[in-house]
């Protein structure tokens, strides 16, 4: 796939880089030969699969939502490159404090963009989500420019996201002075995760601790895909946005090719083959609250104009298995290895 090549010796800003697909990416880009600096509030899990790296990059601390710390972030640092993931990441945190789910993921975002601005960065990645689209249970796969919309506040946070890279695309970068790409992807799974109330991170605690994991929605169909799928789709843009392709300043869809469009049980099913000790309670949520029941992408765009493909679609489960099972059986971590398999099996 093209774009990786291009990122040796390149300055690169990763925010959120003590995330799961934050710190993912930095060990990608450290790989690459990139010059990779983090800025992040705090490490958001323990475990963490950032601090388990251990990698060696500028590592800076402070809230996407302070104009003033990430100016300077951004002046310090000169990146001509910014990936955008700090954000407020849980549907269900943001039913209970919608205020910081949209303070961060559009606050956040607005001080990002506007820092690029102000300092002459080249291009912003910006991570959105497949939950930006109005979703009407239709079965069908969204393409980028059906209506956006959200139901629920993180849903409607995204689409507010989505929307206003947009506006600063159409009005900062018609001189092609600032170019600004969103990617919207589906649910991403793989080793390291351990955010709370998140499907495969609970599904591998309890698995590996004999505890029960309580499922809420057993029907709900989602895009399933692995962390390096999505991440190599995010290097492909970044890489056509620093070689100044204005044509890439776009919303894609990164999602799976076939249908692997799993539901909540069927991903039960697969992971209770490889792991006979999972145990789970099926309790529906009686809450009340929207949570859509089947989200599907159409991703022929990034196919045609990126060479884009999921490499690890029907392996996604088992590649997240072993990562979690060399963590808690043998304490290791195999993060660079999987990516070494990705990477060969990209050719």
């Amino acid at each position: 796939m093209e774009g990786l090549v291009s990122f040796a010796g390149r300055r690169v800003l990763v925010t959120g880089h003590t995330g799961f697909k934050g710190s993912w990416l930095c060990l990608w880009l450290s790989r690459l030969g990139a010059k990779v600096s983090g800025f992040s509030d705090a490490i958001p899990t323990d475990p963490s699969h950032f601090a388990v790296l251990e990698l060696d990059l500028d590592d800076r601390r402070g809230d996407i939502c302070n104009p003033a710390a990430i100016d300077a972030a951004v002046a310090e640092t000169r990146p001509e490159i910014i990936f955008h993931f700090a954000a407020q990441s849980l549907v269900r945190k943001a039913y209970s404090d919608p205020l910081t789910t949209y303070r961060a993921n559009v606050l956040g975002t607005l001080a990002v963009l506007e820092a690029a601005r102000k300092s002459g960065v080249g291009g912003v990645v910006v991570a959105t989500t497949d939950k930006v689209y109005r979703n009407d249970e239709s079965g069908r796969r969204y393409r980028e420019g059906d209506e956006l919309g959200g139901a629920d506040p993180y849903s409607a946070s995204k689409a507010c996201v989505d929307l206003m890279a947009r506006s600063y695309r159409e009005s900062f970068g018609s001189d092609g002075a600032l170019l600004i790409a969103t990617v919207r992807a589906g649910n991403v799974i793989g080793g390291g995760d351990w955010a709370d109330d998140r499907l495969v991170p609970d599904l591998m605690r309890t698995a590996f601790s004999g505890a029960t994991a309580r499922i809420r929605n057993p029907r709900s169909t989602r895009p399933w895909q692995h962390v390096l799928d999505v991440l190599a789709g995010y290097l492909a843009i970044g890489g056509r946005l620093l070689a100044g392709e204005r044509d890439c300043a776009d919303a894609w869809n990164l999602g799976p090719e076939s249908d692997a469009s799993l539901s909540v049980q069927n991903l039960l099913d697969a992971i209770g083959a490889q792991l006979p000790q999972l145990r789970v309670d099926l309790r529906p949520d009686a809450s009340g609250r929207h949570e859509a029941a089947l989200l599907q992408l159409d991703s022929t765009q990034a196919m045609r104009r990126l060479g884009w493909r999921p490499r690890w679609e029907s392996e996604m489960i088992e590649r997240t298995i072993a990562w979690y099972r060399a963590f808690y059986e043998r304490g290791r971590v195999i993060s660079g290895e999987q990516l070494d398999a990705y990477e060969a099996a990209s050719g």
